[in-house]
């Protein structure tokens, strides 16, 4: 590779040269010496490129399942770069698998590790409308029934969203299979409260329980909404829809 002189810098391939701009500088270097399918599936050096391009397969297909299991917390909303900082998480959590070597490492080594439930539940999926800042309460989960109790709650502590008159909670056991990409959500009748709501206790259980399936894990959704002449509009900003996974079981 070298740099470029003259009065006009070229750009493109002339006699087997390629001429482009590398950070505002105009360099020339010679054709063919860059990544190509055969010599990435093929040359020594290029393993770390195939273990890397294996592990960022794994991770997604593993990313597409589990938003597609957390779709009931947030239908009909669209969340900025959702994808990709979920990639980040389950990037960290495959790389805490020690029992295959690199370029097949997996996710569901790493959720067997305590760290790795770790990372599940102080991820911060909704950072924009954080569970535990618009509920600033202590949660409780039985390990019998995954009966999720709020205590001490006061509406009046409640993080409202700019313009909402009701607060609707979904509480669901998202029991998920790491390894084969199964799962089930065993959910709570929905929760709605506006802003007169009296009660000190939010209680929210499960119809169902899970089988076994795979990791459980206890997921609280927050969306917000606006009283309109006696009906309900979902908010869709940024900060009225929030999701947590209080605790894997």
């Amino acid at each position: 590779m070298a740099q470029q002189t003259g009065i006009i810098p070229l750009v493109g391939t002339l006699n087997g040269i390629n001429f482009y701009y590398l950070h505002g500088k105009p360099i020339a270097r010679r054709a063919g010496g860059g990544f190509t399918r055969k010599r990435i599936k093929t040359k020594a050096s290029m393993e770390r490129v195939r273990e890397n391009a294996n592990e960022f397969g794994h991770c997604s297909a593993v990313n597409k399942t589990f938003r597609s299991a957390l779709v009931p917390f947030y239908r009909g909303y669209t969340f900025t770069h959702f994808h990709s900082r979920l990639m980040g998480l389950f990037t960290r959590i495959k790389a805490l698998d020690t029992i295959n070597k690199r370029g097949k490492r997996l996710v569901a080594e790493g959720i067997g590790q305590a760290q790795g439930l770790q990372l599940l539940e102080q991820f911060s999926y909704t950072p924009a409308c954080k569970v535990g800042q618009v509920l600033p309460f202590e949660f409780g989960i039985t390990t019998t029934d995954y009966t999720l109790t709020i205590s001490d709650f006061n509406i009046a502590q409640v993080g409202f969203a700019d313009g909402a008159t009701h607060m609707a909670l979904t509480y669901g056991v998202l029991d998920f299979d790491f390894e084969h990409l199964n799962y089930a959500l065993h959910l709570a009748p929905p929760l709605v409260l506006d802003r007169s709501y009296a009660g000190s206790t939010v209680t929210l259980e499960p119809t169902t329980l899970p089988s076994g399936l795979g990791t459980a894990l206890c997921v609280l959704g927050v969306r917000f909404y606006q009283e309109v002449d006696g009906a309900l509009y979902v908010l869709n900003a940024k900060d009225s829809v929030g999701i947590a996974v209080l605790k894997c079981l």
